[in-house]
């Protein structure tokens, strides 16, 4: 395997499949099922979600909610979406903690890092919730601090678009795909890859990430195998 540690981003909106809203627990099942494999492989694994599939803080609550409780809001959600697939994973066979960023009695434990580190080398699966206990930063910086401060080896952007590109590519067809970019240039051309606190910190840190599409689970198996899939974002 190309990683030893890594700390894999999921889209809220994935876990929801075809239905944009809630889970698709079959597909959830399916990227469970490939996190599994690639842990039978000696990777450690731990994980962020998103909560897209319930509620986008600054998208949903714009003129409505507060931003500072929109944010809350959307952390919550992805409070729900750990248990729910923490819970997938058991069903399983593998081990799972929930780790969150706030203190939720009865959700998950509240974050420390050396536990997670302990964890992830006894074999469980960890997953990051309640992005990173603020609001006004997204999930996008919570997957970089958490890999930051786990020694991850990588970041994992698991997306419903298979790379970078200059633009969006179902809206341009001329948009060019890059195999291999730096976060300056991904700040300069302000490419929708992580948001710009997020992409600073993994620059200042030199931590790679690896953008490819979820629509298959097995890439994720394939990205720590080492093949050239979607696009490596490095300094």
């Amino acid at each position: 395997m190309k990683f030893k540690r890594v700390v894999l981003k999921i889209s809220g909106e994935a876990l929801a499949g075809g239905k944009h809203t809630g889970y698709d627990f079959d597909f959830v099942t399916s990227v469970v099922q490939a996190v599994k494999k690639c842990m039978a492989e000696g990777v450690q694994v731990g994980i962020v979600i998103g909560g897209g599939n319930f509620w986008r803080g600054v998208k949903d609550g714009a003129g409505h909610v507060e931003r500072v409780s929109a944010d809350r809001m959307g952390m919550l959600a992805t409070c729900m979406n750990c248990l729910a697939v923490a819970d997938v994973f058991r069903q399983n066979g593998v081990p799972a903690s929930v780790q969150t960023s706030v203190d939720i009695q009865g959700v998950g434990e509240r974050y420390d890092t050396l536990k997670s580190i302990r964890l992830l080398e006894e074999g469980n699966v960890v997953l990051f919730a309640g992005g990173t206990g603020l609001p006004f930063v997204s999930t996008d910086t919570a997957v970089v601090l958490r890999a930051l401060e786990t020694h991850s080896d990588a970041i994992l952007l698991a997306k419903n678009i298979d790379a970078v590109y200059s633009a969006d590519p179902r809206k341009d067809p001329s948009a060019i795909r890059f195999s291999e970019i730096s976060y300056g240039e991904v700040l300069e051309r302000r490419l929708q890859v992580m948001d710009s606190t997020a992409t600073s910190m993994a620059m200042d840190n030199n931590i790679p990430s690896v953008v490819f599409a979820l629509a298959d689970p097995e890439n994720i198996c394939r990205v720590l195998n080492g093949e050239k899939l979607g696009t490596l974002v490095t300094v």
